[in-house]
């Protein structure tokens, strides 16, 4: 019976250092930065910036339902996939659509058959 409160406190404690340790990101070397203007089916564009880096990391950074999102490239079978927070923002050639992960199955993406605006 004493094993188990040592073992909860020595739990709490590594938890508690754990929390209280900082968080550190090796610097970021940006290779580029390019902004790309997308105009949807519904009428919508919407206005997103690609940062690549040194090291191969993709983001896209762009504004869903009022809030900036920093979206970060993950693995996708065809074109480009981003992810952040429930949302993804898909793109293949000029194509792309945004979608919301939380969303019913059938529900349509939140930006559908957005065209990227040729310069």
């Amino acid at each position: 019976m004493m094993k188990k409160p040592i073992a909860l406190t020595f739990a709490l404690l590594v938890t508690q250092s754990a929390v209280a340790m900082p968080l550190t990101v090796p610097q970021i070397q940006t290779a580029s930065t390019q902004t790309t203007r997308y105009d949807c089916k519904d009428g919508k564009s919407v206005s997103v910036q690609y940062t690549n880096t040194r090291n191969r990391q993709s983001f896209a950074a762009l504004t869903v339902d009022g809030r900036k999102l920093l979206f970060v490239n993950v693995v996708a079978g065809s074109g480009a996939r981003y992810v952040a927070d429930q949302y993804t923002w898909w793109t293949k050639g000029s194509q792309a659509n945004l979608y919301d992960e939380m969303a019913a199955k059938d529900s349509p993406p939140l930006l559908a058959d957005c065209e990227a605006r040729k310069k």
